[in-house]
């Protein structure tokens, strides 16, 4: 495990500490599968945020825009992991 892999799973684990274990690795997963497409979620929280919104709404609100993708994701990491 890198770095950087390191640093995802504790970020991941601390933000979500009500989750299942089992939802925490598949986020993990998906996060470190796809950086880039989570980076950009992160990128227009931040724009929201700056912009007056407080994070929890920003975050919802972003998630929401991006659902369906989300969603792709999920679906298809958990048959590639059956």
């Amino acid at each position: 495990m890198g770095v950087k892999d390191f640093l995802i799973k504790k970020l991941v684990r601390a933000k979500m500490k009500g989750l299942p274990k089992d939802q925490q690795d598949m986020i993990i997963a998906l996060v470190s599968e796809h950086p880039e497409f989570f980076k950009k979620i992160q990128s227009e929280i931040e724009t929201k945020k700056k912009a007056g919104q407080n994070e929890q709404m920003a975050m919802m609100q972003v998630m929401r825009e991006h659902q369906a993708e989300i969603q792709k994701l999920m679906m298809a990491h958990q048959a590639k992991n059956k």
